[in-house]
């Protein structure tokens, strides 16, 4: 597991019932490409974030594949509408197997 990993995530707090809300997340990872060597000369491991999913109250809103030329601390920005109220929640998987989640509960005024 990556040291240092913080998801950051910024949903509205409410929305009206089939409105579109705009949703940013953040993740700080320093993508280590595999290619680097420490002080000592050997290569420290690659560990870059591959995949980022987004679902609402179960059902997927998004599913993004991220190649390894994504930059360090990734930002992703997109759209989703909110039927009702409920829950999204956030994973990032890494490539050494670790998974990083958050979750942000959303109001329908």
């Amino acid at each position: 597991m990556a040291k240092g990993v913080k998801p950051r995530v910024k949903v509205p707090k409410s929305a009206d019932a089939g409105e579109t809300i705009t949703i940013k997340t953040l993740i700080s990872h320093k993508m280590e490409s595999g290619q680097r060597k420490d002080k000592s000369g050997n290569l420290i491991p690659r560990s870059i974030i591959n995949r980022f999913t987004a679902d609402f109250n179960g059902q997927n809103v998004i599913d993004v594949t991220l190649e390894p030329a994504i930059s360090t601390n990734p930002y992703l920005q997109f759209e989703a509408i909110v039927p009702e109220a409920g829950e999204f929640k956030f994973t990032w998987y890494d490539d050494d197997g670790s998974v990083y989640e958050t979750s942000k509960k959303i109001k329908v005024n």
